[in-house]
Protein backbone atom coordinates (compact mmCIF):
# COMPACT_ATOMS: atom_id res chain seq x y z
CA UNK A 1 0.00 0.00 0.00
CA UNK A 2 1.29 3.37 -0.96
CA UNK A 3 2.12 6.10 1.66
CA UNK A 4 0.61 9.40 2.12
CA UNK A 5 2.55 12.48 2.52
CA UNK A 6 2.25 14.01 6.15
CA UNK A 7 3.31 17.28 7.13
CA UNK A 8 5.26 15.26 9.51
CA UNK A 9 7.62 13.03 8.34
CA UNK A 10 10.40 10.96 10.06
CA UNK A 11 13.69 12.51 11.03
CA UNK A 12 16.87 12.02 8.13
CA UNK A 13 18.83 10.65 10.92
CA UNK A 14 16.57 7.54 10.98
CA UNK A 15 16.80 6.89 7.52
CA UNK A 16 19.77 4.36 5.70
CA UNK A 17 20.60 5.79 1.99
CA UNK A 18 22.69 8.41 2.47
CA UNK A 19 26.04 7.01 1.25
CA UNK A 20 24.83 5.32 -1.70
CA UNK A 21 23.27 8.54 -2.44
CA UNK A 22 26.19 10.16 -2.24
CA UNK A 23 27.23 7.79 -4.48
CA UNK A 24 24.61 7.57 -6.91
CA UNK A 25 24.26 11.66 -7.17
CA UNK A 26 28.36 11.16 -8.83
CA UNK A 27 27.00 9.11 -11.35
CA UNK A 28 23.85 11.58 -12.28
CA UNK A 29 26.55 14.02 -12.31
CA UNK A 30 28.95 12.18 -14.49
CA UNK A 31 26.39 11.68 -16.60
CA UNK A 32 25.02 15.49 -17.19
CA UNK A 33 28.26 16.49 -18.60
CA UNK A 34 29.86 13.28 -20.28
CA UNK A 35 28.56 13.70 -23.57
CA UNK A 36 29.38 17.61 -23.73
CA UNK A 37 32.47 16.41 -22.61
CA UNK A 38 33.64 13.74 -25.03
CA UNK A 39 32.83 16.47 -27.85
CA UNK A 40 35.41 18.55 -25.77
CA UNK A 41 37.72 15.63 -25.47
CA UNK A 42 37.47 14.03 -29.10
CA UNK A 43 38.11 17.67 -30.46
CA UNK A 44 41.14 16.51 -31.99
CA UNK A 45 39.73 14.16 -33.92
CA UNK A 46 37.35 16.64 -35.33
CA UNK A 47 40.11 19.04 -36.00
CA UNK A 48 42.07 17.00 -38.10
CA UNK A 49 38.53 16.56 -40.19
CA UNK A 50 37.27 20.29 -40.07
CA UNK A 51 40.83 22.06 -39.82
CA UNK A 52 39.34 25.09 -41.58
CA UNK A 53 36.35 25.32 -38.91
CA UNK A 54 37.69 25.76 -35.20
CA UNK A 55 35.72 23.30 -34.17
CA UNK A 56 36.20 23.49 -30.33
CA UNK A 57 34.95 27.38 -30.29
CA UNK A 58 32.06 26.96 -32.81
CA UNK A 59 30.68 23.68 -30.80
CA UNK A 60 30.97 25.26 -28.03
CA UNK A 61 29.64 28.31 -29.35
CA UNK A 62 26.76 26.37 -30.51
CA UNK A 63 25.82 24.08 -27.62
CA UNK A 64 25.98 27.73 -25.16
CA UNK A 65 23.11 29.39 -26.64
CA UNK A 66 20.49 26.09 -26.58
CA UNK A 67 21.36 25.49 -23.15
CA UNK A 68 21.04 28.82 -21.71
CA UNK A 69 17.72 29.86 -23.87
CA UNK A 70 16.20 26.46 -22.37
CA UNK A 71 17.34 26.95 -18.91
CA UNK A 72 15.52 30.73 -18.96
CA UNK A 73 12.39 28.93 -19.98
CA UNK A 74 12.31 25.83 -17.07
CA UNK A 75 13.48 28.56 -14.68
CA UNK A 76 10.77 31.07 -15.48
CA UNK A 77 8.18 28.07 -15.22
CA UNK A 78 10.05 25.88 -12.37
CA UNK A 79 7.35 25.96 -9.76
CA UNK A 80 4.93 24.05 -12.47
CA UNK A 81 7.51 22.09 -14.12
CA UNK A 82 7.79 18.10 -13.25
CA UNK A 83 11.03 17.38 -12.19
CA UNK A 84 10.46 13.39 -12.93
CA UNK A 85 9.72 14.22 -16.45
CA UNK A 86 12.46 17.40 -17.18
CA UNK A 87 15.19 14.98 -15.70
CA UNK A 88 14.16 11.78 -17.90
CA UNK A 89 13.59 13.63 -21.06
CA UNK A 90 17.40 15.32 -20.14
CA UNK A 91 19.06 11.87 -19.82
CA UNK A 92 17.07 10.29 -22.88
CA UNK A 93 17.86 13.44 -24.95
CA UNK A 94 22.06 13.29 -24.00
CA UNK A 95 22.01 9.05 -24.80
CA UNK A 96 20.02 9.43 -28.36
CA UNK A 97 22.30 12.58 -29.01
CA UNK A 98 25.76 10.73 -28.42
CA UNK A 99 24.02 7.84 -30.00
CA UNK A 100 23.99 10.04 -32.73
CA UNK A 101 27.24 11.16 -32.92
CA UNK A 102 28.16 7.76 -32.85
CA UNK A 103 25.66 6.66 -35.78
CA UNK A 104 27.02 10.10 -37.78
CA UNK A 105 30.34 9.04 -38.30
CA UNK A 106 29.78 5.25 -38.74
CA UNK A 107 27.67 6.63 -41.46
CA UNK A 108 29.94 9.24 -43.52
CA UNK A 109 32.91 7.16 -42.74
CA UNK A 110 34.42 9.46 -40.52
CA UNK A 111 34.59 12.22 -43.46
CA UNK A 112 34.82 16.09 -43.30
CA UNK A 113 32.61 18.63 -45.50
CA UNK A 114 29.99 21.25 -44.40
CA UNK A 115 27.41 18.51 -44.69
CA UNK A 116 28.52 16.28 -41.59
CA UNK A 117 30.00 20.02 -39.76
CA UNK A 118 26.47 21.04 -39.64
CA UNK A 119 24.89 17.67 -38.70
CA UNK A 120 27.45 17.34 -35.44
CA UNK A 121 26.33 21.27 -34.43
CA UNK A 122 22.85 19.61 -34.57
CA UNK A 123 23.11 17.22 -31.89
CA UNK A 124 25.73 19.31 -30.14
CA UNK A 125 23.10 22.01 -29.92
CA UNK A 126 20.37 19.19 -28.79
CA UNK A 127 23.73 18.86 -25.98
CA UNK A 128 22.43 21.96 -24.55
CA UNK A 129 19.02 21.12 -24.26
CA UNK A 130 19.90 18.18 -22.32
CA UNK A 131 21.61 19.81 -20.22
CA UNK A 132 19.40 22.24 -19.00
CA UNK A 133 16.90 19.70 -18.49
CA UNK A 134 19.13 17.60 -16.63
CA UNK A 135 21.58 19.92 -14.70
CA UNK A 136 18.95 22.42 -13.18
CA UNK A 137 16.64 20.12 -12.74
CA UNK A 138 19.08 18.09 -10.70
CA UNK A 139 20.62 21.45 -8.60
CA UNK A 140 16.99 22.18 -7.93
CA UNK A 141 15.99 19.12 -6.97
CA UNK A 142 18.98 18.24 -4.78
CA UNK A 143 18.99 22.11 -2.58
CA UNK A 144 16.74 20.53 -0.56
CA UNK A 145 18.13 17.84 0.51
CA UNK A 146 21.53 17.78 1.97
CA UNK A 147 24.45 19.85 0.86
CA UNK A 148 26.80 16.96 0.52
CA UNK A 149 24.25 15.58 -2.32
CA UNK A 150 24.88 18.84 -4.27
CA UNK A 151 29.19 18.70 -3.79
CA UNK A 152 28.76 15.13 -4.97
CA UNK A 153 26.52 16.19 -7.84
CA UNK A 154 28.55 18.74 -9.19
CA UNK A 155 31.87 16.40 -8.37
CA UNK A 156 30.29 13.88 -10.99
CA UNK A 157 30.43 16.83 -13.09
CA UNK A 158 33.88 17.51 -13.02
CA UNK A 159 34.64 13.56 -13.23
CA UNK A 160 32.77 12.93 -16.35
CA UNK A 161 35.93 15.58 -17.44
CA UNK A 162 38.67 13.56 -15.67
CA UNK A 163 37.18 10.36 -17.24
CA UNK A 164 36.47 10.80 -20.36
CA UNK A 165 40.48 12.49 -20.83
CA UNK A 166 41.54 9.45 -19.16
CA UNK A 167 39.31 7.53 -21.65
CA UNK A 168 40.80 9.32 -24.48
CA UNK A 169 44.31 8.97 -23.77
CA UNK A 170 44.11 5.32 -23.46
CA UNK A 171 42.13 5.28 -26.68
CA UNK A 172 44.72 7.51 -28.49
CA UNK A 173 47.69 5.66 -27.02
CA UNK A 174 46.03 1.76 -28.24
CA UNK A 175 44.98 2.85 -31.62
CA UNK A 176 47.33 6.22 -32.50
CA UNK A 177 50.29 3.60 -34.68
CA UNK A 178 47.26 1.95 -36.68
CA UNK A 179 45.20 2.75 -39.45
CA UNK A 180 42.67 4.83 -38.62
CA UNK A 181 43.62 4.70 -35.16
CA UNK A 182 42.40 8.46 -34.20
CA UNK A 183 38.52 7.49 -35.49
CA UNK A 184 38.81 3.54 -33.86
CA UNK A 185 39.56 5.75 -30.90
CA UNK A 186 36.72 8.11 -30.97
CA UNK A 187 33.97 5.10 -32.00
CA UNK A 188 34.83 3.45 -28.59
CA UNK A 189 34.68 6.35 -26.75
CA UNK A 190 31.51 7.76 -27.88
CA UNK A 191 30.07 4.31 -27.58
CA UNK A 192 31.06 3.80 -23.75
CA UNK A 193 29.56 7.53 -23.24
CA UNK A 194 26.11 6.29 -25.08
CA UNK A 195 26.21 3.41 -22.46
CA UNK A 196 27.11 5.63 -19.50
CA UNK A 197 23.89 7.84 -20.11
CA UNK A 198 21.60 4.67 -20.62
CA UNK A 199 22.56 4.30 -17.16
CA UNK A 200 21.97 7.23 -16.13
CA UNK A 201 18.62 6.89 -17.46
CA UNK A 202 17.99 3.98 -15.88
CA UNK A 203 19.92 4.91 -12.60
CA UNK A 204 17.57 7.91 -12.23
CA UNK A 205 14.04 6.48 -13.30
CA UNK A 206 14.20 3.27 -11.28
CA UNK A 207 16.44 3.58 -8.49
CA UNK A 208 17.17 6.84 -6.93
CA UNK A 209 13.88 7.94 -6.09
CA UNK A 210 13.17 4.60 -4.11
CA UNK A 211 16.11 5.52 -1.57
CA UNK A 212 14.63 5.78 2.20
CA UNK A 213 16.56 9.81 2.35
CA UNK A 214 15.32 10.57 -0.71
CA UNK A 215 11.75 9.21 -0.11
CA UNK A 216 12.34 11.44 3.02
CA UNK A 217 13.35 14.89 1.87
CA UNK A 218 10.91 15.06 -1.17
CA UNK A 219 7.72 14.36 1.37
CA UNK A 220 9.35 17.11 3.19
CA UNK A 221 9.26 19.04 0.68
CA UNK A 222 5.89 18.74 -0.36
CA UNK A 223 4.59 19.42 2.89
CA UNK A 224 6.02 22.92 2.58
CA UNK A 225 4.35 23.46 -0.44
CA UNK A 226 6.50 21.87 -3.56
CA UNK A 227 4.54 20.20 -6.46
CA UNK A 228 7.44 19.24 -8.23
CA UNK A 229 8.41 16.24 -7.00
CA UNK A 230 5.06 14.33 -7.32
CA UNK A 231 5.66 12.28 -9.90
CA UNK A 232 8.92 11.28 -7.63
CA UNK A 233 6.83 10.52 -4.87
CA UNK A 234 4.16 9.24 -6.55
CA UNK A 235 7.27 6.24 -8.36
CA UNK A 236 8.62 5.70 -4.76
CA UNK A 237 5.15 4.75 -4.01
CA UNK A 238 4.39 7.60 -2.15
CA UNK A 239 1.01 9.39 -3.23
CA UNK A 240 0.59 13.10 -2.20
CA UNK A 241 -2.52 14.58 -0.11
CA UNK A 242 -3.44 18.16 -1.11
CA UNK A 243 -5.94 18.36 2.22
CA UNK A 244 -2.91 16.80 4.50
CA UNK A 245 -0.04 19.35 2.73
CA UNK A 246 -2.10 22.44 2.53
CA UNK A 247 -3.54 23.49 5.69
CA UNK A 248 -1.72 26.86 6.52
CA UNK A 249 -1.43 28.80 4.03
CA UNK A 250 0.88 31.19 5.05
CA UNK A 251 3.26 28.09 5.91
CA UNK A 252 2.84 27.86 1.85
CA UNK A 253 3.74 31.00 0.86
CA UNK A 254 6.77 31.28 -1.09
CA UNK A 255 9.43 34.04 -1.83
CA UNK A 256 9.34 34.79 -5.61
CA UNK A 257 11.97 33.99 -7.82
CA UNK A 258 12.74 38.14 -8.14
CA UNK A 259 13.02 38.26 -4.59
CA UNK A 260 15.65 35.15 -4.67
CA UNK A 261 17.34 37.03 -7.20
CA UNK A 262 17.22 39.94 -5.52
CA UNK A 263 18.67 38.34 -1.97
CA UNK A 264 21.36 36.02 -3.87
CA UNK A 265 22.53 38.01 -6.70
CA UNK A 266 26.01 38.06 -5.38
CA UNK A 267 25.70 33.97 -5.48
CA UNK A 268 24.57 34.49 -8.79
CA UNK A 269 27.51 36.65 -9.94
CA UNK A 270 30.01 34.77 -8.55
CA UNK A 271 28.69 31.64 -10.68
CA UNK A 272 28.91 33.92 -13.56
CA UNK A 273 31.94 35.23 -13.07
CA UNK A 274 33.67 32.03 -12.32
CA UNK A 275 32.04 30.52 -15.84
CA UNK A 276 33.49 33.91 -17.58
CA UNK A 277 36.90 33.50 -17.02
CA UNK A 278 36.72 29.51 -16.90
CA UNK A 279 35.22 29.07 -20.37
CA UNK A 280 37.11 32.70 -22.15
CA UNK A 281 40.69 29.96 -21.89
CA UNK A 282 39.03 26.16 -21.80
CA UNK A 283 38.81 24.33 -24.25
CA UNK A 284 39.28 26.74 -27.07
CA UNK A 285 42.50 28.84 -25.90
CA UNK A 286 44.20 25.29 -25.23
CA UNK A 287 43.76 23.48 -28.78
CA UNK A 288 44.26 26.59 -30.73
CA UNK A 289 46.93 29.30 -28.91
CA UNK A 290 49.36 27.52 -26.94
CA UNK A 291 51.43 26.41 -29.45
CA UNK A 292 53.78 23.74 -31.29
CA UNK A 293 55.40 21.71 -27.96
CA UNK A 294 57.63 18.60 -27.78
CA UNK A 295 54.19 16.49 -27.26
CA UNK A 296 52.97 17.66 -30.83
CA UNK A 297 49.29 16.00 -31.05
CA UNK A 298 49.28 14.81 -27.67
CA UNK A 299 49.70 18.85 -25.40
CA UNK A 300 46.57 19.54 -26.30
CA UNK A 301 45.02 16.00 -24.97
CA UNK A 302 47.32 16.60 -22.17
CA UNK A 303 46.13 20.14 -21.14
CA UNK A 304 42.78 19.08 -21.33
CA UNK A 305 42.59 16.09 -19.26
CA UNK A 306 45.04 17.94 -16.34
CA UNK A 307 41.72 20.65 -16.26
CA UNK A 308 39.57 17.72 -15.72
CA UNK A 309 41.09 16.04 -13.17
CA UNK A 310 42.12 18.89 -10.86
CA UNK A 311 38.61 20.44 -11.52
CA UNK A 312 37.55 17.34 -10.11
CA UNK A 313 40.12 17.35 -6.47
CA UNK A 314 38.96 21.32 -6.63
CA UNK A 315 35.44 20.10 -5.61
CA UNK A 316 36.14 17.60 -3.21
CA UNK A 317 38.38 20.42 -1.15
CA UNK A 318 35.20 21.78 0.33
CA UNK A 319 34.45 18.49 1.92
CA UNK A 320 37.03 19.65 4.68
CA UNK A 321 35.23 22.04 6.70
CA UNK A 322 38.51 23.99 8.23
CA UNK A 323 39.03 25.60 4.39
CA UNK A 324 35.65 25.93 2.71
CA UNK A 325 34.84 29.18 2.24
CA UNK A 326 31.80 30.32 2.78
CA UNK A 327 32.37 33.66 3.63
CA UNK A 328 30.00 36.12 0.95
CA UNK A 329 32.49 38.80 0.47
CA UNK A 330 36.00 35.84 0.40
CA UNK A 331 34.22 34.20 -2.20
CA UNK A 332 33.81 37.31 -4.39
CA UNK A 333 36.95 38.53 -3.74
CA UNK A 334 38.46 34.90 -4.63
CA UNK A 335 36.58 35.04 -7.66
CA UNK A 336 37.60 38.33 -9.02
CA UNK A 337 41.24 37.48 -8.36
CA UNK A 338 41.30 34.72 -10.62
CA UNK A 339 41.11 37.15 -13.75
CA UNK A 340 44.74 37.74 -12.66
CA UNK A 341 44.83 34.14 -14.91
CA UNK A 342 43.97 36.06 -18.70
CA UNK A 343 47.27 37.51 -18.36
CA UNK A 344 49.36 34.55 -17.21
CA UNK A 345 47.58 32.45 -20.18
CA UNK A 346 48.58 35.36 -22.74
CA UNK A 347 52.04 35.67 -21.62
CA UNK A 348 52.65 31.76 -21.72
CA UNK A 349 51.55 31.21 -24.15
CA UNK A 350 53.89 33.58 -25.96
CA UNK A 351 57.05 33.47 -23.93
CA UNK A 352 56.44 29.91 -21.27
CA UNK A 353 57.18 26.29 -21.68
CA UNK A 354 54.77 24.10 -21.06
CA UNK A 355 55.34 23.50 -17.79
CA UNK A 356 54.06 26.67 -16.49
CA UNK A 357 51.00 26.25 -19.21
CA UNK A 358 49.96 23.02 -17.24
CA UNK A 359 50.45 24.52 -13.73
CA UNK A 360 48.31 27.33 -14.87
CA UNK A 361 45.87 25.15 -16.48
CA UNK A 362 45.68 23.35 -13.49
CA UNK A 363 45.25 25.91 -11.33
CA UNK A 364 42.43 27.08 -13.64
CA UNK A 365 40.81 23.70 -12.69
CA UNK A 366 41.58 23.84 -9.17
CA UNK A 367 40.01 26.79 -8.42
CA UNK A 368 36.75 26.20 -10.84
CA UNK A 369 35.96 23.34 -9.07
CA UNK A 370 36.47 24.78 -5.77
CA UNK A 371 34.11 27.59 -6.04
CA UNK A 372 31.72 26.19 -7.94
CA UNK A 373 30.89 23.86 -4.97
CA UNK A 374 31.32 26.42 -1.94
CA UNK A 375 28.83 29.00 -3.80
CA UNK A 376 26.20 26.53 -4.34
CA UNK A 377 26.17 24.36 -1.26
CA UNK A 378 25.86 27.58 0.81
CA UNK A 379 23.49 29.54 -1.21
CA UNK A 380 20.33 27.66 -0.83
CA UNK A 381 20.43 27.47 3.18
CA UNK A 382 18.10 28.81 5.14
CA UNK A 383 15.06 28.92 2.62
CA UNK A 384 12.34 26.41 2.41
CA UNK A 385 11.91 23.59 -0.12
CA UNK A 386 10.05 25.25 -2.85
CA UNK A 387 12.65 28.13 -2.60
CA UNK A 388 16.00 26.32 -2.33
CA UNK A 389 14.45 24.57 -5.90
CA UNK A 390 13.68 27.71 -8.10
CA UNK A 391 17.24 29.48 -6.33
CA UNK A 392 19.29 26.61 -7.65
CA UNK A 393 17.62 26.79 -11.40
CA UNK A 394 18.22 30.25 -11.03
CA UNK A 395 21.78 29.82 -9.84
CA UNK A 396 22.64 27.67 -12.41
CA UNK A 397 21.11 30.18 -15.45
CA UNK A 398 23.68 32.24 -14.15
CA UNK A 399 26.17 29.65 -14.73
CA UNK A 400 25.09 28.90 -18.18
CA UNK A 401 25.11 32.77 -18.57
CA UNK A 402 28.83 32.83 -17.62
CA UNK A 403 29.52 30.09 -19.97
CA UNK A 404 28.19 31.99 -22.44
CA UNK A 405 29.72 35.01 -22.22
CA UNK A 406 32.95 33.13 -21.79
CA UNK A 407 32.74 31.13 -24.96
CA UNK A 408 31.92 34.56 -26.76
CA UNK A 409 34.93 35.96 -25.15
CA UNK A 410 37.12 33.26 -26.56
CA UNK A 411 37.04 33.84 -29.83
CA UNK A 412 39.32 37.38 -28.74
CA UNK A 413 42.15 35.16 -28.51
CA UNK A 414 41.95 34.89 -32.35
CA UNK A 415 40.88 38.43 -33.36
CA UNK A 416 43.75 39.27 -30.89
CA UNK A 417 46.22 37.01 -32.72
CA UNK A 418 45.02 37.86 -36.24
CA UNK A 419 44.48 33.87 -36.97
CA UNK A 420 41.15 34.17 -37.61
Amino acid sequence: MSDVVQADVSSPTRLEGKTIAIVYCWFLGLGSLVSWNSMLTISDYYYALFPDYHPSRVLTLVYQPFALGTMAVLAYYEAKIDTRKRNIFGYILFCFSTFGLLILDLATSGRGGIGNYIGICFLVAAFGVADAHVQGGMVGDLSFMCPEFIQSFFAGLAASGALTSGLRLITKAAFDKTSHGLRKGVVLFLAISTFLEFLCIFLYAFVFAKLPIVKYFRRKAASEGSTTVAADLAAAGIRTNDSEKVKDDAKQERLSNKQLLIQNIDYAMDLYLIYVLTLSIFPGFLYENTGTHKLGSWYAVVLIAMYNVWDLIGRYIPLIESIKLESRKGLMIAILSRFALIPAFYFTAKYGDQGWMIFLVSFLGLTNGYLTVCVLTAAPKGYKAPEQNALGNLLVLFLLGGIFSGVALDWLWIIGNGTF
